[in-house]
């Protein structure tokens, strides 16, 4: 049985994440190379083979058991129908490992590059490639994953915020009452939106989570899949003016309906899923700050200047919630 502990987590050493991998049958050749990941801690460790594979520590009480298994279950469903997503290695038929400190997962090495996001054939190929994903994330719901929504990511990242400190005073009403406001527009876009049906999503697919090679795109990280709707995993991809994400959009819905089904309703919801977005980073800084790898990786958090720069940076997504949203002609 698993004891893992916050401490174990942070005192996590090369000897561990070494003695871990070799405990379930594979022999390490030393290499170790921590990759860019905060919420987990994950390694490519190289094997006496020459080859390499990706280990990942699970933070711990993050995810149930129940949580990440279903996560596995989601990415081995689409590797069965040759959708390129990096899925766990079973080792013994497990994908969750465990020592008595740790929970892990092994998964294949993979390389790429990141996508394009001004090239508009590697946009539809993405969306090509997104509606391939979604086609089997609308086949059955997570059952013990919850939902990317307005409570999950807004109220309670916010509420969290305010209630342990983080905000210097003289900012405090500021942040309070604009994030108040922008929940409540928020809210209104889903209004207005309507009945969005919900379905597996990636959570999380912002193009670092994308890698690409000559055969075209895969993706990494399932960690943040949730319940949300589809266009979560479409509007990351899509930058610069209003002219040019519509331009952007058009590229990615035109491979992304070749697969899947598009309600344009949806696009009521871009600009309050960012606005989401930015409330629950924050959060989540401050839920982790206890985590001496945190301040390490992002020493301007929790500062005067950082608290400021936000503050400004949701005055401007105000703004944004108050425009029509882009159209889609498909």
């Amino acid at each position: 049985m698993t004891t893992e502990t916050p401490q174990a987590y942070a005192n996590l050493s090369p000897d561990d994440i070494l003695n871990s991998v070799e405990q379930v049958g594979f022999e390490c050749d030393g290499r170790l190379l921590a990759l860019n990941s905060y919420e987990n801690r994950v390694y490519r460790v190289g094997l006496e083979s020459g080859e390499s594979l990706v280990v990942k520590f699970y933070r711990p009480l993050r995810w149930t058991d129940q949580q990440i298994l279903e996560e596995h279950r989601f990415t081995q469903q689409m590797a069965e129908i040759e959708i390129p997503v990096v899925a766990p290695l079973e080792i013994q038929g497990q994908t969750l490992l465990t020592t008595t400190d740790f929970r892990f997962s092994l998964f294949p090495n993979r390389g790429g590059r990141a996508p394009d996001l001004e090239d508009f054939d590697q946009l539809e190929q993405m969306g090509r490639f997104m509606g391939r994903i979604h086609r089997a994330g609308g086949s059955a719901p997570f059952e013990h994953r919850p939902e990317l929504n307005i409570e999950t990511f807004g109220t309670g990242p916010r509420d969290f915020v305010l209630a342990q400190g983080f905000i210097p005073a003289e900012l405090v009403e500021a942040y309070a009452s604009l994030t108040e406001q922008l929940l409540r527009e928020a809210a209104q876009c889903y209004g207005r939106a309507g009945d969005v049906p919900l379905i597996r999503c990636h959570g999380d697919c912002h193009p670092s989570n994308v890698l690409w090679t000559d055969e075209g795109p895969h993706i990494v990280d399932f960690d943040d899949a949730r319940m949300a709707p589809a266009v979560q995993d479409l509007w990351m991809f899509l930058s610069g003016d209003r002219a040019e994400m519509t331009a952007g959009l058009d590229a990615v819905l035109a491979g992304y309906t070749e697969f899947c089904e598009f309600d344009a309703r949806q696009l009521h919801l871009i600009e309050a899923l960012r606005t989401l977005r930015l409330i629950h980073y924050y959060g989540w800084l401050a839920r982790r700050w206890d985590d001496p790898a945190f301040k390490r990786a992002f020493p301007w958090f929790n500062t005067q200047r950082c608290w400021e720069d936000h503050i400004l940076s949701l005055r401007e997504q105000a703004a944004l919630l108050h425009e029509q949203p882009l159209q889609w002609f498909g």
